[in-house]
């Protein structure tokens, strides 16, 4: 059966070294070295007996200069675990296993060795130990590809060190040969000892080279090992995220008899999710309560497609009637909206809702929702509520459910339901690392407990309005570089739309580029007034307008768009005279 192997340096954890680093040595006034550069001079490594000090220390002060030796060195096979006390590799010479056996060592008449005398004498096996350790150190380096590849077997030994016995010159046992086994009163020529041994064992094989040497201990290091990936700590702390959100919907449990609610919060506070979870309990009913119609709706097309794609995969009895924007639900009841100018404001905030509450009030039965619930509802025009309140079963006791964020009011909107709500306040911001929540911190509505985990610090870019873009392409490539995946990364700006944003909305219409959000394994390019909602791990912010309309709120929104690493890129001016003298502070503006 073909072994399978770990390697685990053991002197390594003791030093405080990084893990599978074999603690090496190499003659010749070098001092003790580290594999992948981790220096450190004037240590001896760490050792459980003496014995193995006493012998390390006489061999380092008297082998050849290009001799390395390799401690404590552990080798893991499917069958058992082996401890190599010492593996000594000499170029032009041979590869010495040595096994250290310190106090008393005899030998009955039998052959078996035992170590001790009296009631602490104990069977010894160094003649097994050392010989399994060199032939499973060898099989370790020979099945390695860098080895196979291009090395032929060079020569190994094994052999017995006892430091504190005497052993007769005449000595001889059927496994160990006088030459193998060195005593008291053979330290002063140790390593020449250990140089015969390899000598004489094996000297069929050929010398190993000093290059031998140096990939024998980069194969001691291990192979394929796991690197640093900046998304591994992102997808812990987006789990510990999700938990916490989970375990805040059991608010929703305690105000299940409560029709109408405000859930106010900040960015990160998990407010989307929260409505998400609400729209789903209420559609397939919950204890005494029974399923409800439920309309899911919220502003921006991004914000309604992260719903639809949520609620995708949901057993029917947990997706609502209707989800989606405010006018795909106009849509929906024949109200006409493609023919008119975007900028058209009297159409869509006034006469819009007209349109719709007389739609709404033909409603038949069938058709009515017993419930609404509203995200990002500070996006809402005054005269939005009166349909959504016209299409109730009930308007009188009809669920509404509201969740907000005043401070995220980007648009010139001031609309307010016309009902009178309990409010609900999330103080906990679940979703941002730390640094990214300390750095928004500011601008949010409240002071919200921290409990996002630590991430990377929030970086600013400092550069001239007009560069800006062309700086935030650049720290793109540098988070891609760090090992963000594009997936993970959206470029957002404040002021004019990245190129690449104008490129895709113009080729794949507003659906299409909003389903690019999720499906494209590419570098989202977007706006801070479109992504309210919706996050990404990584973002670079582009402050790219000197002072644009509501700039404040919009500057929180775009920073509290990232989750794990935010970039901020913008004239240091500007961003001071947006974000006051906190915010500057938290990034760090000169």
């Amino acid at each position: 059966m073909p072994l399978s192997w770990r390697v685990i340096a053991g002197s390594a954890a003791s030093l405080r070294l990084a893990p599978c680093l074999a603690h090496v040595w190499s003659a010749g006034g070098h001092g003790p070295r580290y594999r992948l550069g981790m220096i450190a001079t004037g240590e001896t490594p760490q050792f459980e007996h003496e014995s193995e000090r006493l012998v390390w220390q006489q061999l380092a002060a008297t082998v050849s200069p290009d001799t390395v030796l390799v401690p404590n060195l552990r080798l893991t096979s499917e069958l058992k675990d082996h401890e190599l006390d010492l593996v000594v590799l000499m170029p032009g010479v041979g590869i010495v296993v040595v096994e250290v056996k310190g106090g008393s060592v005899s030998v009955d008449e039998q052959g078996r060795w035992w170590t001790g005398g009296g009631s602490r004498r104990h069977p010894a096996r160094p003649v097994e130990q050392c010989r399994d350790g060199k032939y499973v150190l060898r099989e370790f380096v020979e099945k390695d590809p860098r080895w196979r590849s291009k090395h032929s077997r060079v020569r190994w030994g094994h052999a017995i060190v006892v430091p504190y016995t005497d052993v007769h010159d005449d000595f001889a046992t059927t496994d160990c040969p006088r030459w193998m086994i060195s005593g008291r009163g053979d330290l002063d020529a140790l390593a020449d000892r250990i140089r015969d041994v390899a000598a004489r064992q094996e000297n069929d094989q050929r010398v190993p080279s000093q290059s031998d040497v140096d990939l024998i201990l980069e194969i001691l290091t291990g192979r394929c090992l796991p690197t640093y990936d900046v998304a591994a700590e992102a997808d812990e702390r987006e789990a510990a995220a999700d938990r916490l959100t989970l375990e805040q919907a059991t608010l929703l449990k305690i105000t299940r008899l409560l029709p109408r609610l405000e859930i106010r919060g900040g960015a990160g506070s998990g407010k989307t999710i929260l409505a998400l979870t609400q729209a789903k309990d209420l559609t397939r009913g919950q204890g005494d309560r029974k399923p409800q119609r439920v309309a899911l709706v919220c502003y921006s097309l991004g914000l309604s497609s992260y719903f639809s794609r949520q609620l995708a995969g949901a057993p029917r009895n947990h997706r609502p009637a209707f989800v989606g924007s405010f006018e795909a639900l106009a849509n929906e009841w024949g109200v006409e909206t493609t023919s008119h100018d975007r900028n058209d404001a009297s159409f869509w905030e006034r006469e819009l809702a007209e349109r719709m509450t007389e739609r709404a009030r033909e409603l038949p039965d069938g058709k009515r929702f017993d419930a609404m619930i509203v995200d990002e509802a500070q996006d809402f025009a005054d005269h939005w509520w009166q349909p959504l309140m016209a299409a109730l079963r009930d308007p009188e006791t009809g669920g509404l459910y509201v969740y907000s964020d005043e401070n995220q009011r980007i648009f010139a909107r001031f609309g307010q339901p016309p009902v009178p709500l309990v409010p609900l306040v999330l103080d906990h911001n679940l979703r941002n690392t730390r640094q990214i929540a300390r750095a928004f911190g500011p601008l949010a509505p409240m002071r919200m407990q921290l409990r996002g985990g630590d991430g990377s610090d929030v970086t600013f870019v400092p550069c001239a309005t007009d560069a800006v873009i062309d700086t935030g392409d650049d720290q793109v490539e540098r988070l891609l570089d760090a090992g963000w995946r594009p997936e993970h990364i959206a470029l957002l700006t404040m002021g004019s739309r990245h190129p690449i944003q104008k490129e895709r909305q113009e080729s794949e219409g507003h659906l299409g580029y909003w389903r690019s959000f999720w499906e494209n394994d590419d570098v989202f390019y977007g706006h801070v007034l479109g992504c309210k909602g919706l996050e990404r791990r990584a973002v670079v912010l582009c402050v790219n307008s000197t002072k644009p309309e509501r700039a404040r709120e919009m500057l929180y929104v775009g920073m509290s768009r990232a989750t794990d690493q935010l970039v901020v890129v913008g004239d240091p001016a500007v961003v001071r005279e947006i974000g006051g003298d906190r915010v500057a502070h938290q990034l760090g503006v000169g």
